[in-house]
Protein backbone atom coordinates (compact mmCIF):
# COMPACT_ATOMS: atom_id res chain seq x y z
CA UNK A 1 0.00 0.00 0.00
CA UNK A 2 1.40 3.42 -0.97
CA UNK A 3 1.95 6.48 1.22
CA UNK A 4 -1.26 8.27 2.08
CA UNK A 5 -1.98 11.77 3.29
CA UNK A 6 -2.62 10.43 6.80
CA UNK A 7 0.88 8.93 6.78
CA UNK A 8 2.40 12.34 6.07
CA UNK A 9 0.17 14.62 8.11
CA UNK A 10 -0.13 13.99 11.84
CA UNK A 11 -2.86 16.54 12.69
CA UNK A 12 -1.45 18.02 15.90
CA UNK A 13 2.10 18.24 14.52
CA UNK A 14 0.85 19.57 11.20
CA UNK A 15 -1.26 22.25 12.88
CA UNK A 16 1.79 23.57 14.78
CA UNK A 17 3.76 23.48 11.53
CA UNK A 18 1.15 25.45 9.58
CA UNK A 19 0.89 28.08 12.32
CA UNK A 20 4.67 28.40 12.44
CA UNK A 21 4.97 28.75 8.67
CA UNK A 22 2.11 31.25 8.63
CA UNK A 23 3.93 33.41 11.15
CA UNK A 24 7.17 33.20 9.18
CA UNK A 25 5.71 34.20 5.83
CA UNK A 26 2.87 36.55 6.81
CA UNK A 27 3.96 39.93 5.52
CA UNK A 28 1.61 41.69 7.95
CA UNK A 29 3.28 40.05 10.92
CA UNK A 30 6.73 40.84 9.58
CA UNK A 31 5.82 44.48 8.94
CA UNK A 32 5.14 45.10 12.63
CA UNK A 33 1.56 46.30 12.04
CA UNK A 34 0.18 43.36 13.96
CA UNK A 35 0.92 42.79 17.62
CA UNK A 36 -0.02 40.18 20.13
CA UNK A 37 0.69 39.65 23.79
CA UNK A 38 -0.03 37.12 26.48
CA UNK A 39 -3.14 38.95 27.67
CA UNK A 40 -4.69 39.16 24.19
CA UNK A 41 -3.89 35.53 23.44
CA UNK A 42 -5.48 34.48 26.73
CA UNK A 43 -8.77 36.28 26.12
CA UNK A 44 -8.80 35.25 22.46
CA UNK A 45 -8.72 31.61 23.52
CA UNK A 46 -11.27 31.99 26.30
CA UNK A 47 -14.98 31.25 25.98
CA UNK A 48 -17.30 33.67 24.23
CA UNK A 49 -17.99 35.14 20.82
CA UNK A 50 -16.25 38.45 21.45
CA UNK A 51 -13.08 39.66 23.14
CA UNK A 52 -13.65 42.49 25.62
CA UNK A 53 -10.66 44.68 26.42
CA UNK A 54 -11.32 47.27 29.16
CA UNK A 55 -8.91 50.16 29.53
CA UNK A 56 -8.46 53.34 31.54
CA UNK A 57 -8.70 56.70 29.81
CA UNK A 58 -5.81 59.09 30.20
CA UNK A 59 -5.81 61.59 33.07
CA UNK A 60 -7.53 64.84 32.11
CA UNK A 61 -8.02 68.35 33.43
CA UNK A 62 -5.50 70.83 34.79
CA UNK A 63 -3.56 71.13 38.02
CA UNK A 64 -5.10 73.21 40.79
CA UNK A 65 -3.30 76.47 41.46
CA UNK A 66 -3.44 79.33 43.89
CA UNK A 67 -1.92 77.46 46.81
CA UNK A 68 -4.52 74.70 46.84
CA UNK A 69 -3.02 71.69 48.54
CA UNK A 70 -0.26 73.77 50.13
CA UNK A 71 -1.82 76.27 52.53
CA UNK A 72 -4.70 74.59 54.29
CA UNK A 73 -7.07 74.51 51.31
CA UNK A 74 -7.77 70.92 50.29
CA UNK A 75 -7.43 69.62 46.78
CA UNK A 76 -10.51 68.22 45.02
CA UNK A 77 -9.78 64.64 43.96
CA UNK A 78 -10.63 63.80 40.35
CA UNK A 79 -11.64 60.45 38.95
CA UNK A 80 -10.07 58.28 36.33
CA UNK A 81 -12.57 57.02 33.78
CA UNK A 82 -12.61 53.77 31.85
CA UNK A 83 -13.96 52.41 28.60
CA UNK A 84 -13.95 49.15 26.71
CA UNK A 85 -12.61 48.05 23.35
CA UNK A 86 -14.10 44.91 21.84
CA UNK A 87 -12.95 42.58 19.07
CA UNK A 88 -14.88 39.86 17.29
CA UNK A 89 -13.61 36.34 16.75
CA UNK A 90 -13.38 35.15 13.15
CA UNK A 91 -13.50 31.52 12.08
CA UNK A 92 -13.01 29.97 8.66
CA UNK A 93 -12.69 26.53 7.15
CA UNK A 94 -11.37 25.10 3.89
CA UNK A 95 -10.81 21.58 2.58
CA UNK A 96 -8.83 20.24 -0.34
CA UNK A 97 -8.60 16.83 -1.96
CA UNK A 98 -6.05 15.18 -4.20
CA UNK A 99 -6.23 11.95 -6.14
CA UNK A 100 -3.54 9.30 -6.15
CA UNK A 101 -3.36 9.63 -9.91
CA UNK A 102 -2.66 13.38 -9.75
CA UNK A 103 0.16 12.85 -7.27
CA UNK A 104 1.64 10.06 -9.34
CA UNK A 105 1.72 12.10 -12.55
CA UNK A 106 2.89 15.36 -10.97
CA UNK A 107 5.82 13.80 -9.14
CA UNK A 108 5.45 16.50 -6.47
CA UNK A 109 6.40 16.04 -2.84
CA UNK A 110 3.01 16.07 -1.08
CA UNK A 111 4.20 17.63 2.18
CA UNK A 112 5.95 20.57 0.55
CA UNK A 113 3.18 21.19 -1.97
CA UNK A 114 0.37 21.14 0.57
CA UNK A 115 2.36 23.19 3.08
CA UNK A 116 3.06 26.05 0.69
CA UNK A 117 -0.52 26.22 -0.52
CA UNK A 118 -2.24 25.97 2.85
CA UNK A 119 -0.05 28.59 4.49
CA UNK A 120 -0.45 31.08 1.66
CA UNK A 121 -4.21 30.50 1.57
CA UNK A 122 -4.67 31.36 5.25
CA UNK A 123 -2.32 34.34 5.00
CA UNK A 124 -4.53 35.73 2.24
CA UNK A 125 -7.67 35.08 4.26
CA UNK A 126 -6.36 36.90 7.32
CA UNK A 127 -5.10 39.83 5.28
CA UNK A 128 -8.47 40.09 3.50
CA UNK A 129 -10.25 40.25 6.85
CA UNK A 130 -7.97 43.08 7.95
CA UNK A 131 -8.54 45.09 4.76
CA UNK A 132 -12.31 44.60 5.12
CA UNK A 133 -12.14 45.81 8.74
CA UNK A 134 -10.17 48.88 7.71
CA UNK A 135 -12.72 49.67 5.00
CA UNK A 136 -15.46 49.67 7.63
CA UNK A 137 -13.50 51.56 10.27
CA UNK A 138 -12.39 54.36 7.94
CA UNK A 139 -15.79 54.66 6.27
CA UNK A 140 -17.42 55.59 9.56
CA UNK A 141 -15.70 55.78 12.96
CA UNK A 142 -12.45 57.32 11.67
CA UNK A 143 -13.72 59.13 8.60
CA UNK A 144 -13.65 62.63 10.06
CA UNK A 145 -10.50 62.35 12.19
CA UNK A 146 -8.09 59.91 10.54
CA UNK A 147 -8.80 60.12 6.80
CA UNK A 148 -7.38 62.72 4.39
CA UNK A 149 -9.08 62.95 0.99
CA UNK A 150 -7.11 64.79 -1.71
CA UNK A 151 -8.83 63.05 -4.62
CA UNK A 152 -11.07 66.03 -5.37
CA UNK A 153 -8.18 68.49 -5.74
CA UNK A 154 -7.17 69.92 -9.09
CA UNK A 155 -4.45 68.39 -11.25
CA UNK A 156 -1.33 67.03 -9.61
CA UNK A 157 -2.53 68.02 -6.14
CA UNK A 158 -4.92 65.05 -6.27
CA UNK A 159 -2.09 62.56 -6.95
CA UNK A 160 -0.17 60.67 -4.26
CA UNK A 161 3.08 62.44 -3.40
CA UNK A 162 5.53 62.87 -0.57
CA UNK A 163 3.71 66.04 0.46
CA UNK A 164 0.32 64.33 0.50
CA UNK A 165 1.71 61.44 2.55
CA UNK A 166 3.14 63.89 5.07
CA UNK A 167 -0.20 65.70 5.27
CA UNK A 168 -1.93 62.39 5.93
CA UNK A 169 0.46 61.32 8.68
CA UNK A 170 0.07 64.73 10.29
CA UNK A 171 -3.52 63.82 11.16
CA UNK A 172 -1.92 62.21 14.23
CA UNK A 173 -0.07 65.41 15.11
CA UNK A 174 2.76 64.85 17.57
CA UNK A 175 2.05 61.09 17.55
CA UNK A 176 2.71 60.79 13.81
CA UNK A 177 6.35 59.83 14.39
CA UNK A 178 5.23 56.35 15.36
CA UNK A 179 3.84 55.54 11.91
CA UNK A 180 5.94 52.81 10.33
CA UNK A 181 4.10 50.99 7.54
CA UNK A 182 1.69 51.51 4.63
CA UNK A 183 -0.81 49.29 2.81
CA UNK A 184 -1.54 50.30 -0.76
CA UNK A 185 -2.96 48.99 -4.04
CA UNK A 186 -0.46 47.57 -6.52
CA UNK A 187 -1.32 50.39 -8.96
CA UNK A 188 -0.29 52.94 -6.33
CA UNK A 189 2.87 50.95 -5.71
CA UNK A 190 3.60 50.89 -9.47
CA UNK A 191 3.16 54.66 -9.63
CA UNK A 192 5.74 55.12 -6.88
CA UNK A 193 8.06 52.64 -8.59
CA UNK A 194 7.87 54.64 -11.83
CA UNK A 195 8.75 57.74 -9.85
CA UNK A 196 11.76 55.80 -8.44
CA UNK A 197 10.60 56.41 -4.88
CA UNK A 198 10.63 52.81 -3.63
CA UNK A 199 13.60 51.58 -1.60
CA UNK A 200 14.00 47.90 -0.67
CA UNK A 201 15.07 46.65 2.75
CA UNK A 202 15.76 43.10 3.97
CA UNK A 203 14.08 41.90 7.16
CA UNK A 204 16.75 40.98 9.72
CA UNK A 205 17.59 37.26 9.85
CA UNK A 206 14.97 36.42 7.21
CA UNK A 207 14.90 35.99 3.45
CA UNK A 208 12.14 38.57 3.10
CA UNK A 209 12.57 41.89 1.32
CA UNK A 210 10.13 44.70 2.10
CA UNK A 211 9.77 47.80 -0.08
CA UNK A 212 9.69 51.17 1.66
CA UNK A 213 8.40 54.64 0.76
CA UNK A 214 9.57 57.70 2.69
CA UNK A 215 10.93 55.25 5.24
CA UNK A 216 7.58 53.47 5.67
CA UNK A 217 7.37 49.75 5.00
CA UNK A 218 5.06 49.10 2.05
CA UNK A 219 2.54 46.27 1.84
CA UNK A 220 0.72 45.67 -1.45
CA UNK A 221 -2.83 44.35 -1.67
CA UNK A 222 -5.23 44.63 -4.60
CA UNK A 223 -8.25 44.35 -2.32
CA UNK A 224 -7.53 47.92 -1.24
CA UNK A 225 -10.44 50.22 -2.15
CA UNK A 226 -10.51 51.71 -5.65
CA UNK A 227 -13.45 53.83 -6.78
CA UNK A 228 -13.43 55.49 -10.20
CA UNK A 229 -9.70 56.17 -10.16
CA UNK A 230 -9.58 57.09 -6.47
CA UNK A 231 -7.27 54.88 -4.40
CA UNK A 232 -7.06 54.46 -0.63
CA UNK A 233 -3.77 54.04 1.22
CA UNK A 234 -3.35 53.40 4.96
CA UNK A 235 -0.46 54.18 7.31
CA UNK A 236 0.11 52.39 10.63
CA UNK A 237 2.18 52.50 13.76
CA UNK A 238 3.68 49.28 15.07
CA UNK A 239 1.07 47.25 16.89
CA UNK A 240 -1.86 49.28 15.58
CA UNK A 241 -3.75 46.04 14.98
CA UNK A 242 -4.20 43.41 17.68
CA UNK A 243 -3.73 39.87 16.41
CA UNK A 244 -4.06 36.41 17.86
CA UNK A 245 -4.73 32.95 16.51
CA UNK A 246 -7.45 30.96 18.26
CA UNK A 247 -6.54 27.40 19.17
CA UNK A 248 -8.99 24.88 17.72
CA UNK A 249 -7.36 21.74 19.07
CA UNK A 250 -7.77 18.49 17.17
CA UNK A 251 -10.39 20.03 14.86
CA UNK A 252 -7.96 22.45 13.23
CA UNK A 253 -6.47 19.85 10.89
CA UNK A 254 -8.16 16.63 9.83
CA UNK A 255 -7.51 14.09 7.10
CA UNK A 256 -9.79 11.63 5.36
CA UNK A 257 -9.45 8.94 2.72
CA UNK A 258 -11.94 7.80 0.08
CA UNK A 259 -10.37 4.42 -0.65
CA UNK A 260 -12.69 3.48 -3.51
CA UNK A 261 -12.05 6.75 -5.33
CA UNK A 262 -8.35 6.93 -4.50
CA UNK A 263 -8.70 10.45 -3.06
CA UNK A 264 -7.15 11.99 0.04
CA UNK A 265 -8.84 14.93 1.78
CA UNK A 266 -7.25 17.59 3.95
CA UNK A 267 -9.67 19.72 6.02
CA UNK A 268 -8.43 22.86 7.79
CA UNK A 269 -10.06 25.27 10.21
CA UNK A 270 -8.68 28.54 11.50
CA UNK A 271 -9.76 31.05 14.10
CA UNK A 272 -8.23 34.47 14.64
CA UNK A 273 -8.65 38.01 15.87
CA UNK A 274 -7.36 40.86 13.74
CA UNK A 275 -8.62 44.02 15.39
CA UNK A 276 -7.83 47.71 14.77
CA UNK A 277 -7.03 48.84 18.30
CA UNK A 278 -9.25 51.56 19.66
CA UNK A 279 -12.24 51.00 17.35
CA UNK A 280 -14.57 48.48 18.89
CA UNK A 281 -16.78 45.92 17.18
CA UNK A 282 -20.12 47.57 17.91
CA UNK A 283 -22.69 44.92 17.05
CA UNK A 284 -23.80 41.51 18.23
CA UNK A 285 -22.98 39.95 14.85
CA UNK A 286 -20.74 36.95 15.49
CA UNK A 287 -18.14 35.47 13.15
CA UNK A 288 -18.66 38.16 10.50
CA UNK A 289 -17.86 37.70 6.85
CA UNK A 290 -15.90 40.40 5.03
CA UNK A 291 -19.07 42.23 3.98
CA UNK A 292 -20.02 42.64 7.63
CA UNK A 293 -16.50 43.81 8.47
CA UNK A 294 -16.81 46.45 5.74
CA UNK A 295 -20.04 47.83 7.21
CA UNK A 296 -19.24 51.19 8.81
CA UNK A 297 -22.15 50.89 11.22
CA UNK A 298 -20.52 47.89 12.91
CA UNK A 299 -17.64 49.95 14.35
CA UNK A 300 -17.37 52.66 17.02
CA UNK A 301 -14.37 54.69 18.19
CA UNK A 302 -13.39 54.22 21.85
CA UNK A 303 -9.78 55.46 22.08
CA UNK A 304 -8.77 59.10 22.04
CA UNK A 305 -7.88 60.15 18.49
CA UNK A 306 -4.12 60.28 18.90
CA UNK A 307 -4.09 56.85 20.53
CA UNK A 308 -5.55 55.25 17.40
CA UNK A 309 -2.32 54.64 15.56
CA UNK A 310 -3.37 54.61 11.93
CA UNK A 311 -4.44 57.08 9.26
CA UNK A 312 -5.62 56.85 5.69
CA UNK A 313 -5.83 58.99 2.61
CA UNK A 314 -7.68 58.90 -0.66
CA UNK A 315 -5.79 59.95 -3.77
CA UNK A 316 -5.35 59.47 -7.48
CA UNK A 317 -2.30 58.09 -9.27
CA UNK A 318 -2.63 59.98 -12.55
Amino acid sequence: MGTRLSDIIVPDVWNDYVLEKTAQTNILLNSGILSSDEALTKVANSAGEFVKMPFFNDLSGSAERGGIGFDGEAMTPAKITSNQDMAVKIFGSKAWDSSDFASLLSGAKPLETIASRVVEFWNREKQASLIASLDGVFAGALKDTHMLDISGNDGDSAIISAGATIDAKQLLGDRAGGLEAMIMHSATYAKLQKDQLIVYETVANQSITIPTYLGYKVLIDDTMPVDDGVYTTYLFSAGAVGYSDIALGDKAIETDRDTLAGVDVLATRMGWIMHPRGVKWNTTTFNPDNDALKDKDNWAKVYEDKNIRMVGFKHKIA
